[in-house]
């Protein structure tokens, strides 16, 4: 009887580090992907200023990020940890997201400093794009011109998009990756 509640303590002892270093894992990984795009953000050279080929490569990048959801999305749906994957995914497609915008918002201001209320370095202008991103309103950045209300615009009806479709595929794949596993009650301690 000693040896069985012995066998039993071992084995809840193993879960738990298991699912300590699975949550570790992902959450690692996830910390990694936010840390990796800022740094990117704030390393790779943006002196080319606000041209066709900026609308060109921010258009190619939200490509890319809808290809990117499409994918975790699959990954998401096969994963032994479906809710984990989904929260590893939204870390990395929400801060490219940002960096895409960021990015644009920085040229425009850099190519036409009249575009917003200040002028702005990089950290101003993720600051801006987070501040529309969150619908927070305008308070001491704000778009001026036409070219920069419509980049703030399009940003705008991304942001519904990203929150609103992006948020109803990744999480519908985790509750198709809780279906594929057998577990019918979505509850906090089914995923690890």
């Amino acid at each position: 009887m000693d040896r069985d509640a012995s066998g039993r303590r071992n084995r809840a002892g193993r879960t738990t580090r298991l699912r300590t270093r699975v949550l570790l894992g992902h959450l690692l990984r996830s910390t990694a992907s936010i840390v990796l795009l800022t740094g990117l953000y704030y390393l790779v050279p943006l002196d080319s200023g606000f041209t066709v080929s900026t609308v060109t490569l921010l258009t190619l990048g939200l490509v890319v990020f809808g290809g990117l959801v499409a994918w975790q999305a699959t990954a998401i749906a096969r994963a032994p940890y479906p809710r984990l994957r989904a929260l590893e995914a939204l870390a990395t497609a929400v801060p490219l997201f940002l960096v895409l915008f960021a990015a644009s918002y920085f040229l425009l201001a850099q190519e036409v400093p009249q575009s917003f209320t200040e002028s702005m370095n990089r950290t101003d202008a993720l600051y801006f794009t987070v501040t529309v991103f969150a619908t927070v309103g305008f308070g001491d950045i704000a778009p001026t011109t036409e070219t920069a209300r419509a980049l703030t615009t399009v940003q705008m009806i991304a942001d519904l998009f990203v929150v609103g479709v992006i948020a109803k595929v990744l999480f519908g794949a985790v509750r198709i990756g809780m279906r594929r596993r057998g577990t019918a009650d979505p509850g906090p301690d089914n995923d690890l």
